[in-house]
């Protein structure tokens, strides 16, 4: 998921995104763990998803306080 992506979702659709990729990510772990994982570089791409996800939710909180 790009970040244009990410910006043309709501709020509660960006929290579900995240709840959904801290899933994917615990997965991708036990996975890991038990080495299962076809491609290694999986978890760094739910990571780096997340990391975006988040990273505009705060964008969106900080706007949010600043318009009041």
């Amino acid at each position: 998921m790009n970040t244009q992506d990410i910006r043309s979702l709501d709020d509660q659709q960006i929290e579900e995104e995240i709840q959904k990729s801290y899933r994917e990510l615990m997965s991708l772990r036990f996975k890991s763990a038990t080495n299962q994982v076809t491609d290694t570089n999986e978890p760094n791409k739910v990571r780096k998803t997340l990391a975006r996800l988040m990273t505009i939710k705060r964008e969106r909180d900080i706007l949010g306080e600043i318009d009041g």
